[in-house]
């Protein structure tokens, strides 16, 4: 059945290579994996991947080479020494990393003769496969499409985002940004909460709820900030009356004994912008805060 599916080679076997590896050989394509801790192999091995000794034997068995190690220096530790092996195979790189090593690496494989896709996965190990689970790449679209098949077995929200090998690591650092982001405020709100008694639990069907109506704002932020003419027209809210809520929950956490570091830098923010004139202004217009300081 796998004759005519595309052999992979997978080199890095923690817990989310090991889960990259599983998804292709469930689709019955011929896998080979490596990994500086052979013994990692095992559980694949069992189910009909073959382990590899080296880095270079694992490349030779791969038409499709994907690496997925702790960090971009690792990755060339790696597939540095392989030179001339690589040429000719479509290199993956689904190691997590910033923008500018994924443009080094993408010129490092070009010398070498190698067709390069940089990719990010936005999922956690036990997602690998799953129809929701999402999969950004970039690079050459040709080298992208030829593969897509076998690339949307990872995830069913596999995005191609062009051929700028580094596009995958922004919207990596800023997706990851919004969860960070999030879940502090949610974890600050239960803080708050906790002083009265109420549990985590009991709030999270109103954190909900309001996380829903936040998601209705940033669809109005986002069409005001690309219209790119600066009004950020107030539909729901102007800048002041945001500032004087957000001076409620910095006194409110102050008087509770909570932290108050995260309410202050927004109102921090707030602040700013309001001092360049925006006070009868969206939200959206908070986005000037965090612009490049040359723009």
């Amino acid at each position: 059945m796998s004759d005519n599916r595309t052999p992979v080679t997978v080199l890095g076997l923690g817990l989310m290579g090991q889960a990259l590896a599983a998804a292709f050989l469930g689709a019955g394509h011929p896998t080979t994996v490596w990994n500086r801790t052979a013994g990692k192999a095992d559980g694949l091995v069992s189910r009909g991947a073959v382990s590899a000794a080296t880095p270079g034997e694992a490349v030779a068995a791969g038409e499709l080479v994907v690496v997925c190690l702790s960090t971009y220096d690792s990755v060339h530790e790696v597939i540095g020494p392989l030179g001339a092996a690589l040429r000719g195979k479509v290199l993956v790189n689904l190691t997590t990393g910033p923008s500018e090593r994924a443009h080094e690496t993408a010129e490092w494989a070009l010398e070498q003769g190698t067709e390069y896709l940089d990719g990010v996965i936005m999922a956690t190990p036990p997602g690998i496969g799953a129809d929701s689970s999402v999969l950004f790449y970039a690079g050459p679209r040709a080298v992208y499409e030829a593969h897509e098949p076998t690339l949307k077995l990872l995830g069913g929200g596999t995005t191609y985002l062009g051929a700028d090998h580094g596009m995958p690591a922004l919207y990596d650092v800023s997706l990851l940004g919004l969860m960070w982001g999030t879940l502090n405020s949610f974890l600050h709100g239960v803080a708050v909460l906790e002083t009265a008694g109420i549990g985590a639990r009991q709030y999270l069907p109103w954190a909900h709820m309001w996380l829903d109506a936040v998601k209705g704002f940033t669809a109005d932020y986002a069409a005001q900030i690309d219209a790119g003419d600066g009004a950020f027209p107030a539909h729901d809210a102007t800048l002041e009356t945001h500032l004087e809520a957000l001076k409620h929950l910095v006194h409110q956490s102050e008087a509770l004994g909570v932290d108050t570091e995260l309410p202050k830098y927004s109102q921090a923010l707030i602040e700013r912008v309001i001092e360049q004139g925006h006070a009868g202004n969206s939200y959206a217009a908070v986005v000037k805060a965090y612009r490049r300081l040359s723009e």
